[in-house]
């Protein structure tokens, strides 16, 4: 990719085009920065329930999980921006970019996307190795191998994006523990795994026009919507059986878990007879992230003696 063209020498903005909070918060991707630190936490949480583990006493643990992945997180979409700069004009809800805009230089940003990325990932060596080579791995997923390498170039991008936004709970589960062969780790992986899918390819359904003219080969966009939907609808299935392996946090968990799943295979079954399937997408979307939300909170509710204890 030539960024020549396109980066700016920050000393060459006038004052008031430098980057505000919100050119920064963009920079950063705030929001999904955010949901995946829910994932961290709960992830972390679940490990000092099953290994009666207190919290307070551990808490610099904590802060330690939390900051190391925060900035692996902020590093990663950082990087996306950069290397991104070139389509993310193309495309409404990206061309607004610092990177994009010229209120941050490409060098600027490059240097922040493997500044805070080391930083993070040596902040997690400090609670167990195996938590900061979860990261890693995270991070190299989605900053090479989506970003870089399968976004352009295939339909499976969204799978192989899939996998880094995975990785987050593990990462929790792994400074508190090393054992990842245990069942909730996995579990939590396989949640948030299949969870991208729908969440994703309905993002891609309401902006197929943007990614069409951005070149991005989206579901929606290479095989059309009715394929599209199919495959949301597949993927929202996969999630019925696997709360059913975290029995031990409870019937209430189940109950509303279950619940949860089956509300939207019902939403999903309904786009084949709803006539606007962008609304039908929109719902979709809206749905998953209240799921992630509720989902992920509730594990913590239901566990939330122990750890105190």
């Amino acid at each position: 990719m030539d960024t020549t063209s396109i980066s700016m020498n920050k000393t060459s903005v006038p004052k008031e085009q430098r980057a505000t909070i919100k050119d920064i918060k963009a920079l950063f991707k705030i929001g999904i920065v955010n949901s995946n630190l829910i994932t961290v936490f709960t992830g972390f949480w679940l490990a000092l329930y099953f290994t009666n583990t207190p919290f307070l006493p551990n808490f610099d643990l904590f802060l330690l999980t939390f900051g190391g992945s925060s900035l692996v997180l902020i590093g990663a979409s950082v990087l996306n921006n950069w290397y991104d700069v070139d389509i993310d004009p193309m495309m409404k809800r990206t061309k607004d970019r610092p990177t994009v805009t010229g209120k941050m230089s490409l060098q600027t940003v490059l240097l922040i996307g493997i500044v805070t990325t080391l930083f993070g990932l040596t902040m997690l060596l400090f609670t167990t190795a195996t938590a900061a080579i979860v990261a890693f791995v995270g991070w190299f997923t989605y900053v090479v191998l989506y970003t870089m390498w399968s976004k352009r170039k295939y339909t499976l991008n969204t799978e192989i994006g899939c996998i880094s936004g995975a990785v987050p709970p593990v990462i929790g589960w792994a400074a508190v523990s090393p054992d990842l062969l245990h069942i909730v780790p996995i579990i939590l992986f396989l949640i948030m795994f299949i969870w991208q899918t729908p969440h994703f390819l309905a993002l891609a359904m309401k902006n197929s026009r943007e990614y069409e003219a951005a070149g991005i080969p989206m579901l929606p966009v290479v095989h059309g919507f009715e394929f599209t939907m199919r495959q949301i609808v597949v993927y929202i299935a996969c999630l019925l059986p696997l709360p059913f392996f975290l029995g031990e946090l409870g019937t209430t968990f189940l109950v509303v878990a279950t619940i949860l799943n089956v509300g939207w295979l019902i939403m999903g079954f309904s786009g084949f007879f709803m006539k606007n399937n962008l609304k039908w997408a929109h719902m979709i979307f809206i749905y998953s992230l209240n799921y992630l939300v509720i989902m992920f909170l509730l594990m913590i509710l239901v566990t939330m003696e122990s750890p105190f204890s």
